[in-house]
């Protein structure tokens, strides 16, 4: 049996790229692209009209990002599998994308041939994650968590309170609570902390965003 042609959309808002990857996947048996636009918001029409089995996506573009239009083109097509191609390797470009249903996250510096086997793997449903980005990704998901996670609830509101300059009297005030369990949670908060004094925690509490 004949095997099924792949059909490819490419979406880069740069024409020399689009062109490159067309030039080298019309060399491959079993791909056709059926089509190039340099926007989300085109890739987005083009499906409305014609759909892909592959999507080559770029992320930072005019109009909408590929977060953005896989997160569309999706929403109406979920069989369409998603690779996206970029220069981008930080976190805040990683996830969103994944977590927006991109299959494969390859970066601009892959060899065509790579390219051509992540596409004919989509079909199959198999990720390919450009190694110096899986090594990101774990990197990330085993940052060890922020010290003041492990501060009790009432321990993070007195936190909060001496990021804000309060005394241990206006705490205690402030939490209907005594001087002396007041103190008892300062104390427990800079050895959870591992700071050596209130104005270390208050410094502690203001670059963290919890004030």
């Amino acid at each position: 049996m004949e095997k099924r042609i792949i059909k490819v959309l490419v979406v880069d808002d740069h024409e020399m790229v689009r062109k490159g990857l067309i030039g080298y996947l019309e060399t491959e048996n079993g791909i056709e692209v059926i089509g190039d636009v340099e926007n989300g918001l085109e890739a987005v029409n083009f499906c409305k009209k014609e759909v892909p089995d592959v999507i080559l996506m770029d992320l930072i573009m005019d109009n909408i990002s590929g977060v953005e239009a896989t997160k569309k083109i999706l929403a109406e097509h979920p069989q369409i599998k998603i690779i996206i191609i970029t220069s981008y390797i930080d976190e805040e470009q990683i996830f969103p994308a994944l977590e927006a249903g991109a299959l494969s996250y390859l970066l601009k510096t892959a060899k065509a041939d790579e390219i051509a086997a992540a596409i004919r793997r989509a079909m199959d449903n198999e990720s390919v994650i450009e190694p110096v980005v899986a090594a990101k990704m774990l990197k990330y998901m085993r940052k060890e968590p922020k010290p003041h996670t492990i501060l009790t609830e009432r321990e993070l509101e007195v936190l909060q309170l001496i990021g804000n300059g309060k005394t241990n009297q206006e705490i205690a005030d402030t939490l209907f609570i005594g001087i002396k369990t007041v103190k008892t949670h300062v104390s427990n908060i800079l050895s959870k902390l591992e700071v050596a004094d209130r104005t270390q925690a208050a410094i502690y509490a203001n670059r963290n965003n919890l004030v």
